[in-house]
């Protein structure tokens, strides 16, 4: 199920009418307020589109308390009619993973909708020690509490032990081809995720940096 936040009714309709004639299970909510009662039925939504200027708060909100809790995993693509590169960024740094500038053509939203899945349900090989269990990692037994990007790096390197993956790669893996982020933004991240992996096992060190080249994973 998506669940589509958005207060303009035009705009719902249009996106809730392609998103199902391709198949898509949608529950459409106008309000903040029902869009957090949704997030907390059972099951959740696999995925959330959300609108920033909302009557009752501002819809970034919503997308940093999700990073923050339970469903920080969940995929979330904003619609918006802010348009300018300060609130491209502001949205993909608050944990967004697509963000998409309003007039937009429903068959992109739709695009960029299956693309987002493939990756959230891509289910990486288990390298020794690791188990995936969904958008749960364990490594020798032990949960690894990590957010959103960690877990699409940790991910990404799993799916190819032992090769290098440039930082342009892991970019446009984890944070996609439109993100406004650096290097430097890998490299942060990279260090919180080995951080987390040497909190849960100190004799390992598995993430391997290539000088000039990238970070390959050594199991």
């Amino acid at each position: 199920m998506i669940l589509l936040l958005e207060d303009d009714p035009a705009i719902a309709d249009t996106v809730a009418f392609a998103l199902r004639r391709e198949g898509f299970e949608v529950e459409h909510r106008a309000w903040l307020a029902e869009a957090r009662e949704q997030l907390h039925r059972a099951p959740p939504p696999q995925l959330l589109i959300l609108d920033i200027g909302l009557p009752d708060g501002h819809g970034l909100d919503l997308c940093r308390e999700l990073r923050a809790g339970p469903l920080r995993h969940l995929p979330v693509i904003v619609l918006s009619a802010r348009s300018d590169e300060m609130d491209r960024v502001l949205g993909l740094e608050l944990g967004a993973d697509d963000y998409l500038a309003k007039p937009f053509s429903p068959r992109e939203l739709v695009a960029r909708v299956r693309a987002l899945l493939r990756r959230a349900q891509a289910a990486p090989p288990a390298a020794p020690g690791f188990v995936v269990d969904g958008t749960r990692v364990l490594l020798d037994g032990v949960a690894l509490n990590l957010t959103k990007l960690e877990l699409g790096l940790l991910t990404h390197l799993l799916r190819a032990p032992r090769r290098i993956h440039s930082r342009d790669a892991l970019l446009d893996a984890v944070w996609g081809s439109s993100a406004e982020s650096t290097d430097r933004t890998v490299d942060t991240h990279i260090k919180t995720l080995r951080a987390k992996l040497r909190e849960a096992a100190p004799a390992r060190d598995p993430i391997k940096t290539h000088r000039g080249l990238g970070y390959s994973l050594e199991p």
